[in-house]
């Protein structure tokens, strides 16, 4: 065991502090839960420990290891690897939130970087420095919009094919206010006309994703009028890659952009830490959650940096704050904006389009099996949901005992859908996976 500190170090601590010994650190806990015995395996060496992680470790199914199609809402992209040789960088990989800006002007700079990608991609006039992650970041713009509203309307329309850990979140959120959710209702084919009903002069907003949960694509134009001519906010939440070769949010009207940034060069890591988007029009910039960091020039004349914007209850009056938990995720930040700097316009367009196109064969295949058939006839972009002949849980089960990641089981949220699985196809699938994935899925339909 290493101990930094050596005997004299710790008299002089134990000193500075008015006590005697280490043992009189405890004297405020009652002795007999001072030293409680721990119920440990024999300690190991260094090489023993290692060897007993890797073993642990080996027993993982990873998306290195097998072929992937699981999606939901994180995806197995390629991440070049420059990105993590910069977040490995000491002055970026212990940095914290850049109060001081006189000394703090590479991680402003590289938030103020990010958010220029975030705006470009979006469409939208402004976005904050990141939030947890896609669902949180839904939640404050659930909040962003009760804000703008000043409270007088207390409802939400949130769509059936929003995300459902997003909607779960949201509920979470808004639990001990006076505030409604509807839409959850509505049947998980609705497409966003069955919203339109719902929308009163009580809307506060109208929430949407895009693609949405399934996959699916829609124009939310018409949407967007219907929101807009009762006084309500349009609430888009997106997936940015998806973004390269879509239409951006802000030219059919979205007030608010919220989404998981989780695509743009980080990787699965069992869940996280992740990275929430966040974007809004100038007018509404005083109500976003969180940071904004803005360029200006020193006394010199020169490019700097600065937090131009903080509703967070550390710069003010709570009362005040935009939010209390919100954070600047910003080492993921920093991933995205090096992915993005990297793969540039072209590469980005090029990464969505072969998720289009592979997704597209992917579906074409499958739907020629017997007992398989595709859940929507629609558009989409690179997720979609097959109805399978059998349980959902059946089908991962077979693909992963032929050495394949199934799809999501949809019934897991939706449990009229129990036999659909929905398939996630990425630049990662090679024509040779995506054969395989139909060949082992035909041995089902012919049993």
């Amino acid at each position: 065991m290493f101990h930094p500190h050596t005997e004299n170090d710790r008299q002089e601590m134990l000193k500075a502090i008015g006590v005697g010994s280490l043992e009189d650190l405890f004297s405020g806990i009652p002795e007999k839960h001072r030293f409680p015995r721990l119920d440990l395996p024999e300690p190991l060496t260094e090489m023993e420990a290692l060897a007993e992680l890797q073993s642990i470790a080996s027993e993982n199914d990873t998306a290195q290891d097998l072929p992937c199609f699981l999606g939901a809402g994180a995806y197995h992209h390629y991440i070049p690897a420059v990105v993590d040789s910069i977040l490995r960088r000491g002055e970026f990989y212990t940095a914290y939130t850049p109060y001081q800006p006189e000394i703090s002007q590479g991680t402003l700079q590289v938030i103020f970087e990010y958010q220029s990608h975030i705006v470009n991609l979006t469409g939208m006039d402004v976005s904050n420095a990141s939030h947890y992650d896609g669902a949180t970041a839904a939640a404050e713009a659930i909040n962003m919009a009760q804000a703008i509203q000043r409270g007088k309307r207390n409802k939400a329309v949130i769509s059936p094919a929003v995300h459902p850990h997003y909607r779960a979140t949201i509920d979470t959120y808004i639990k001990s206010a006076d505030f409604e959710i509807v839409g959850g209702d509505l049947a998980p084919t609705s497409g966003p006309e069955a919203l339109i009903p719902l929308i009163d002069q009580d809307t506060a907003v109208v929430m949407v994703q895009y693609p949405d949960f399934f996959g699916r694509l829609y124009d939310y134009a018409t949407l967007s009028r219907a929101t807009h001519e009762l006084g309500a906010l349009l609430a888009v939440v997106v997936n940015p890659i998806a973004l390269a070769i879509l239409k951006p949010p802000a030219d059919f009207g979205a007030d608010i952009v919220c989404g998981e940034g989780q695509s743009l060069g980080l990787p699965l890591s069992f869940g996280g830490p992740y990275l929430g988007i966040l974007a809004t029009k100038n007018e509404y910039v005083r109500t976003i959650a969180g940071r904004l960091v803005g360029e200006t020039t020193d006394s010199d004349g020169k490019r700097g940096y600065v937090l131009t914007l903080s509703t967070r209850e550390q710069h003010i009056r709570r009362e005040k704050a935009g939010s209390n938990i919100c954070t600047n995720q910003g080492l993921m930040a920093l991933a995205a904006t090096v992915y993005i700097s990297l793969v540039g316009k072209e590469g980005l367009r090029e990464v969505a389009d072969l998720c289009y196109q592979k997704a597209h064969y992917a579906a074409g295949e499958i739907s020629k099996l017997k007992g398989f058939a595709l859940w929507h006839d629609g558009e989409f972009f690179h997720e979609f949901v097959v109805a399978c002949p059998r349980p959902a849980e059946e089908i991962n089960a077979h693909l992963l005992a032929n050495g394949i990641l199934g799809g999501y089981a949809v019934g897991n949220d939706y449990p009229e859908m129990e036999n659909a699985v929905m398939f996630a196809v990425t630049e990662m699938n090679s024509r040779e996976e995506i054969d395989y994935l139909v060949s082992v899925l035909a041995e089902v339909g012919d049993d």
